[in-house]
């Protein structure tokens, strides 16, 4: 099965009284690698968001993150997923919302998260890894952020 999301998204009329813009199934759901699945919900660009008008901003192609803006994502993982090793030059906020998934630093530091469960990653190179029986499916903000430095050197993002 695959990713399903309901996306509802609210704007306002010329009158500007609260209207629901967007109520559907996403379309842009998209798997780049085998047992991963994916769909952006919404995207923005620059601080502060301008939240005037209606452009739906997924109906593009999406990098990982968003240069000086936001991705809200929302991935399926089955077990057994081909992992990905990778940095982002953002703060990433991730909420389990079902099943259970390993988050794998690379020096080896493993952390188990279930469904409830919260995590920020702050530019570290991780991979997620689905060794359970049950389907884990993770809600993301991305947040675009300055590479991290570290002994006075940058750490860009990879992967």
């Amino acid at each position: 099965m695959s990713l399903q999301i309901r996306r509802v998204v609210t704007g306002h009329n010329a009158k500007g009284k609260a209207i629901v813009e967007v109520d559907e199934s996403a379309k842009n759901v998209i798997s780049g690698r085998p047992g991963v699945s994916s769909c952006v919900v919404w995207s923005t660009k620059g601080f502060p968001v301008d939240n005037d008008g209606f452009n739906d901003p997924t109906s593009g192609s999406f990098k990982t993150t968003v240069e000086s803006g936001t991705v809200f994502r929302v991935v399926r993982y089955e077990p057994g997923a081909t992992p990905r090793n990778h940095r982002t030059d953002s703060i990433d906020y991730a909420v389990v919302i079902s099943g259970e998934i390993d988050m794998e630093l690379d020096d080896g530091v493993v952390a188990h998260l279930k469904a409830g469960d919260v995590l920020v990653q702050r530019g570290t190179i991780h991979s997620w890894v689905n060794r359970g029986k049950e389907v884990c499916i993770i809600a993301f903000v991305l947040i675009s952020a300055k590479p991290v430095t570290a002994a006075g050197k940058p750490l860009h993002a990879v992967g």
